[in-house]
């Protein structure tokens, strides 16, 4: 085994842009691995964090090996779990995986805590060449997870990214907590939130659809929410956000939150306007005890997670 001196990303075919654009800005130098539609960049600094990647392989390593037998030997000599990216040599891969144990692929009931065993990734550059990393950002198989979805009361699909932060998190609001849910409308997160039992003030210039208004513990504020300070709302367990603004303006209204101290766990959707801003994602990444993630229920926009 040889070791890689930086990381490796795995884009995200529809915003892989934005992950070349993103290291770019930053003057780190990167090579692709490989092209076409799924790609990976290796990257030379691997200390710095980066947003658009759906996983990002923290210690990837080069293995030549003889037989598909050895190279599942090797891989299981390390770690259970092995998620694979293949862009080439399809069948060889698909021998391969075929004798690592078998990965859960069943769409998740929520609530569900993110496992805290690693999940590593692997791909072949050629029948006798792997590159595999034991440790991911993402602990669910590259960077995918699948939910039980409730296509009846939600009013949108929007509470998967929710529920997505929520599991990375491996904690969400209890019954009886007041949570805040900015930019609520038509009320995807509210009505996962009610779900768990919380008490949920939604705020937002349009209305609730009615059956998300019409919960138990639900209440409704028809309010820009970023005019409201926070004093004006109290203190809070949970302040959410989702709402479509321009990032810095999601920036000031989140540092409002932190110095009133009426709150300490976050969770906000950065919504992007055109190109990515990267500066308002990486000033919210460097507030203490929080992080910036692309999830895999993202679209184009970043969800900032804190406190949890």
């Amino acid at each position: 085994m040889t070791g890689f001196p930086g990381r490796i990303h795995q884009g995200i075919p529809r915003f892989f842009h934005e992950l070349e654009r993103e290291l770019d800005e930053g003057g780190r130098g990167y090579t692709p691995l490989c092209s076409g539609e799924n790609k990976l960049l290796l990257a030379s600094e691997a200390d710095k964090e980066v947003f658009w990647a759906q996983n990002t392989w923290l210690t990837p390593f080069k293995l030549e090996f003889d037989s598909i037998s050895e190279a599942a030997r090797a891989l299981r000599g390390i770690q259970r779990n092995w998620a694979p990216f293949l862009f080439t040599q399809y069948r060889r891969g698909a021998l391969l995986q075929e004798k690592l144990p078998v990965l859960p692929n069943k769409p998740r009931a929520f609530p569900w805590k993110a496992p805290d065993i690693p999940m590593g990734s692997w791909t072949l550059l050629d029948a006798h060449t792997l590159i595999a990393s034991p440790a991911c950002t993402s602990p669910f198989p590259g960077g995918v997870i699948k939910f039980e979805e409730n296509k009846t009361d939600p009013p949108s699909r929007a509470y998967l990214k929710l529920w997505e932060a929520l599991s990375l998190a491996g904690t969400w609001p209890q019954k009886g907590d007041v949570c805040i849910d900015a930019g609520a409308s038509p009320g995807g997160w509210t009505w996962a939130l009610s779900e768990l039992g919380a008490s949920v003030l939604a705020i937002d210039r349009s209305p609730l659809e009615g059956s998300v208004r019409n919960r138990p513990g639900v209440s409704y504020l028809k309010h820009d929410a970023f005019t409201l300070k926070p004093q004006d709302l109290g203190k809070a367990d949970w302040v959410f956000s989702d709402v479509i603004c321009y990032p810095p303006r999601l920036c000031d209204w989140i540092e409002a939150w932190l110095a009133s101290g009426l709150c300490g766990k976050f969770i906000c959707t950065i919504k992007m306007q055109g190109l990515s801003d990267n500066e308002s994602a990486r000033r919210l990444a460097a507030i203490p005890g929080s992080r910036v993630v692309h999830l895999h229920h993202n679209k184009h926009e970043l969800t900032w997670i804190k406190g949890l």
